[in-house]
């Protein structure tokens, strides 16, 4: 397989110009039965697949080891931060095909990371190949709409805000437009770290991941390209429920686990995109040995945790010891979403074993 940025990349078939027409209706609802015009916009199943040709195309999914290096500073700077909306098609599985929306072609977005005081000038930028309007709500900003409504564009366009980071934690970012749910059920949500003015303790490593839900009209596993289904989403039911974007992409059947040594402590930020559901974070055969609830880095944090709840719209972060090698397994104990819905992902840890602390043969 070739490669890009060190990435594989998946060859699939996809019906030409579907694109568009998916996203837009995924947006404005679904076609009533007997509307001549829907119909005559959506080509037969014979008719898709003698246009379908084969594309390369990257991964969807982000990388949960690229994040920004943490503070080092220790006055207020200034940061020029610049994000593009992105519309494409890429792979949910191997063989299922989705249209996604993203920041920066990747689930979740860039993390942006600052300091307590910092001012950040934002450029988002909608890409010329895009058929909706977009724009980019911070939790992390005073401001109307978390600066969405100065920056909704429409494809081709860019926008700019200044704002400055006046309060600590991690928040999600995310489209805010009308269709707010859609969009980030698709891809578009990430995270903003506004570090305290001290830092955050030292760590070894640390990692960002993203979960949120993907609505289509096929079943998990179906292989095919897959329409978003306005109406399950409604009803809350999705067909996935994806760790970046994709399902079981950090196992072995994916791109396989993120590796981590025997002893690191390792920071993970975990955003929860939603847009519905309420994530039950664990991670298998360890626990949250400090956590920051619902991404407070400035209060106590809670220690010792074995499950949290991370509702919609919230990043948490927690740090964990890894003393013994072998996996750790990050899942939603909503196990259903594990076993049936693709919401898992692995951080192997390498080392000799520790038999004192955990003994496989006694």
């Amino acid at each position: 397989m070739s490669e890009t940025n060190g990435f594989p990349r998946r060859t699939f078939m996809k019906a030409a110009g579907a694109g568009a027409a998916v996203l837009t209706a995924g947006c404005l609802g679904a076609p009533q039965s007997g509307d001549a015009s829907a119909e005559a916009a959506t080509p037969e199943p014979e008719a898709q697949l003698a246009e379908a040709r084969s594309v390369d195309l990257d991964r969807i999914a982000a990388d949960p080891t690229e994040l920004p290096d943490p503070v080092d500073w220790s006055e207020p700077r200034h940061h020029e931060v610049e994000l593009e909306t992105t519309e494409r098609v890429a792979e949910i599985e191997p063989g299922v095909t989705f249209n996604y929306m993203t920041f920066e072609d990747r689930i979740p977005g860039p993390m942006v990371r600052v300091r307590r005081g910092d001012t950040v000038t934002l450029r988002l930028t909608s890409s010329e190949d895009n058929s909706l309007p977009h724009n980019i709500d911070f939790h992390a900003v005073y401001g109307p709409g978390g600066g969405a409504d100065d920056t909704t564009i429409a494809p081709g366009e860019s926008a700019e805000i200044q704002f400055k980071a006046t309060y600590p934690g991690v928040f999600i970012y995310h489209c805010a437009v009308p269709n707010m749910d859609h969009h980030i059920s698709a891809g578009m949500f990430g995270a903003i770290l506004v570090e305290p003015e001290d830092g955050l303790p030292e760590v070894d490593r640390e990692l960002y991941f993203g979960q949120h839900e993907l609505y289509t009209t096929g079943e998990a596993g179906e292989k095919g390209h897959h329409e978003f289904d306005v109406e399950a989403m409604k009803r809350e039911e999705p067909t996935y429920v994806c760790l970046n974007g994709e399902a079981y992409a950090f196992t072995g059947d994916g791109y396989g686990p993120v590796t981590v040594d025997k002893g690191d402590r390792v920071r993970i930020f975990h955003a929860s995109g939603g847009p519905n559901l309420t994530s039950s974070w664990h991670g298998i055969g360890n626990v949250w040995e400090t956590f920051y609830r619902d991404g407070d880095l400035v209060s106590d944090p809670d220690r010792y945790v074995e499950t949290a709840p991370v509702a919609p719209g919230t990043v948490a972060a927690a740090e964990i010891d890894t003393p013994v090698p072998g996996p750790i397994k990050l899942v939603d104990h909503a196990l259903s979403r594990v076993a049936r819905k693709g919401m898992l992902g692995v951080i192997q840890v390498e080392g000799e074993p520790e038999p004192e602390i955990f003994n496989p043969d006694p």
